[in-house]
């Protein structure tokens, strides 16, 4: 496997700090909304996010 390099990884947590902050606010949302339907789309769009979340802690070995 290539080498990380310092921008690579900048740019790496830079998404992770995204990435985590789209799945609590997603999650959240999912957890105050009365249309149920509603909630289940920020739900599954908070699945969505952490799932790319784990992949990129992968990349990183984390």
């Amino acid at each position: 496997m290539t080498e990380i390099t310092a921008k690579e990884l900048n740019m790496i947590s830079d998404a992770l700090t995204y990435e985590g902050l789209i799945c609590k606010k997603a999650r959240m949302y999912s957890r105050t909304l009365t249309d149920v339907d509603l909630a289940g789309c920020m739900e599954q769009i908070a699945n969505e996010h952490e799932a790319r979340y784990a992949s990129l802690l992968k990349l990183i070995g984390g």
